[in-house]
Order: C-alpha cells, then structure tokens, then sequence
C-alpha cells in the first residue's frame, strides 16, 4: 500500500549547480510549429532560456 504522506524524497529541494536559482516563471502563447521545435530539443527549458537570455543580451548591446 503506498504511503499516503508522499515519498520524503520528494520534499527535498533540487540540487542545482547554477549561480542564481530559478524563482521566476514565463507562460506565453506559441505557434503549434513552434512549440514542436522547441520539444524536439535535447532540453526545451534550458533551450528557452539561452533564447530568451541572448536576445536580451543582444536588446542590452545596441
């Protein structure tokens, strides 16, 4: 019988190797193409997030 009060490893924060901890979060709309692109690479998160950076990187320089 499964125990009703959840796995405690499941309580436990997720290690991360990052300088900043990701508290944020993004939700927006997409083209059905798009989003199969995006889900057709190896991480579509960490993907999303070097676009998302580089074009800000990129707005911040000109």
């Amino acid at each position: 019988m499964p125990n009703p009060k959840g796995n405690p490893q499941n309580f436990e924060p997720i290690k991360s190797d990052r300088d900043k901890s990701l508290d944020g979060k993004l939700a927006f709309r997409v083209t059905k193409e798009v989003e199969e692109q995006v889900k057709a690479q190896d991480d579509p998160p960490e993907f999303c997030r070097e676009a998302i950076q580089k074009a800000l990187d990129e707005k911040k320089g000109k």
